[in-house]
């Protein structure tokens, strides 16, 4: 089977983002390495020289989203030097990468995360962690200059925020696509922005 040459670092993300599409199409169940190394047009024995095996593959997909939610934080913040239009893009970037990738909550909530190895949980809470810290300096930003209420703490108006997202994601996600979760994301932002300038 012939093959572009690719660096490391390249091969090792088509792979992560491979595994991505695969766990979007069939589930967790559906991430295996013979079916992995045939999406990205390698042998077996080829794929093992990136990854060791599965759990490799799953840490790497979340370094992948992890290196997405943060690429959104930074875009955002070239794109305005306002707060709020910088949170409300942000928002929209979220669901966007929810709805190009169904595999986010597949993987967020699946039991390779919550029965697996203990060292993938913090992993995942490290990176959920660091995308707050990211949000609530944007609300600091906000509060400094007063286009945000400064009465509440910048990280707890951060959760609220992921809180316009998670459960609608889920609520698209049992639904096959069927809840409008863009339409939900604009109007819940709105509720939101409001209680922000009070």
């Amino acid at each position: 089977m012939a093959t572009e040459k690719l660096d490391t670092a390249t091969r090792r993300e088509q792979i992560a983002e491979a595994a991505l599409a695969l766990i979007s199409e069939k589930g967790m169940q559906g991430l295996a390495i013979a079916s992995l190394a045939r999406r990205v047009g390698l042998v077996n024995s080829a794929l093992y020289r990136h990854f060791n095996g599965k759990d490799e593959v799953l840490d790497a997909m979340l370094d992948l989203i992890g290196d997405r939610l943060m690429a959104n934080v930074k875009a955002v913040r070239r794109e305005s030097a306002r707060p709020l239009d910088q949170l409300r893009q942000l928002l929209m970037r979220h669901i966007r990468l929810i709805r190009e990738n169904q595999a986010l909550p597949r993987i967020v909530f699946s039991e390779e995360i919550y029965s697996g190895k203990p060292e993938r949980r913090t992993k995942l809470f490290n990176i959920i962690s660091r995308y707050l810290t990211n949000v609530s300096d944007i609300f600091s930003e906000g509060q400094k200059n007063g286009t945000i209420r400064s009465d509440t703490d910048p990280l707890v108006l951060a959760v609220m925020f992921l809180g316009l997202i998670q459960p609608a994601a889920i609520l698209w996600h049992l639904s096959n696509n069927k809840f409008d979760v863009t339409k939900h994301a604009e109007k819940a932002w709105g509720i939101f922005a409001d209680g922000l300038s009070r």
